[in-house]
């Protein structure tokens, strides 16, 4: 296996790949990051009305679960926490129940509840010492998948503890983007690629025929990808700490916190996560993190369907069982 400086998140070939008669391109600001949208129609007027749908989606879906928001359901639940549960619509709570059920299935890796974390670690250079261990142990005082009451029957979430939070940015991005590929897909559009800023799905085949294809590239040649994987109707998601983190006592501390002891993830640069859904391979990809190398290997290959890139702080790339990652010069 070779070895690389860094890796940055996903990029796609180049859209003049595409036959330009059949697919159809638009870039918004949603969710607060970068979107990505292709289609492949017959036609520009239903590219674009194909594009605006998927757009109208992802606004939708921001609407509901933004904890930024005042007026989403999410904020409604995170001020009635330690007051009193919350009514909210069928995909909100069902979207907390998988969330549940993911942090379950990682041991707590992954949590939304996080957003209770108090942020006592900086990745802005402004920090000169290492938080103490108290401050850290009383960061996640509030932080708990265990602690959340849902009722089905009600159709209510409750934060038992004044001062809890959930948030999606961890999960947000990948279940948008699964909405808006399933909205297409239920409209006919017979390929097409949804990229949320590294988190993407696709389906179908280019034009051509061809599978879609991703790389993963060297930010000192972002020009030239070192590794070519096909999508193949999956989804693929990309975290990286390769810009924010820290160093004391020698040890590199990430800004991906693990949300059951308050300490930054070590070891790992990047992971790039390749599952049947966004929503779950954006969850699996700050897992992955929290996890460590070795640990998160042995997890991925557990689950049917899903597959890892690691690249550790040696600059090693790892895969997994299912993945055959061709490096090149």
């Amino acid at each position: 296996m070779r070895f690389i400086s860094l890796i940055i998140p996903l990029i796609l070939l180049p859209f003049h790949l595409i036959a330009q008669s059949a697919s159809f391109h638009r870039t918004d600001k949603l969710m607060g990051c970068r979107f990505d949208l292709t289609v492949v129609a017959e036609g520009a007027d239903a590219g674009a009305g194909f594009l605006a749908e998927a757009v109208a989606e992802i606004t939708r879906i921001e609407r509901l679960i933004s904890s930024w928001n005042p007026n989403s359901q999410t904020s409604a639940i995170n001020r009635a926490a330690g007051v009193a549960p919350v009514v909210v619509d069928a995909e909100l709570f069902d979207l907390i129940e998988r969330s549940i059920s993911l942090s379950k299935l990682t041991d707590g890796a992954f949590d939304i509840s996080y957003a209770s974390l108090d942020r006592v670690w900086q990745f802005d250079g402004s920090m000169t010492a290492k938080p103490s261990p108290e401050s850290i142990a009383a960061s996640v005082a509030k932080v708990g998948w265990q602690k959340i009451v849902l009722d089905r029957e009600q159709s209510t979430v409750y934060l038992p503890e004044t001062g809890m939070k959930i948030g999606f940015g961890a999960i947000g991005k990948g279940y948008a983007a699964d909405r808006a590929r399933t909205l297409l897909e239920s409209r006919g559009v017979p390929a097409g690629i949804i990229n949320a800023s590294g988190d993407l799905t696709a389906w179908g085949k280019q034009p051509s025929g061809e599978d879609w294809r991703v790389a993963i590239t060297n930010p000192l040649n972002k020009e030239k990808a070192f590794a070519w994987l096909p999508v193949d109707g999956r989804a693929v998601v990309t975290s990286g700490n390769y810009e924010k983190f820290v160093r004391f006592d020698g040890v590199r501390y990430a800004h991906i916190i693990d949300p059951r002891t308050g300490y930054p993830s070590t070891g790992i640069v990047s992971a790039t996560v390749f599952a049947p859904r966004a929503e779950l391979a954006d969850a699996l990809a700050t897992s992955v993190f929290v996890m460590g190398t070795e640990t998160a290997l042995d997890f991925i290959n557990q689950l049917p369907g899903v597959d890892v890139v690691i690249v550790d702080e040696a600059n090693k790339v790892h895969s997994s069982a299912g993945l055959d990652v061709q490096t090149s010069n």
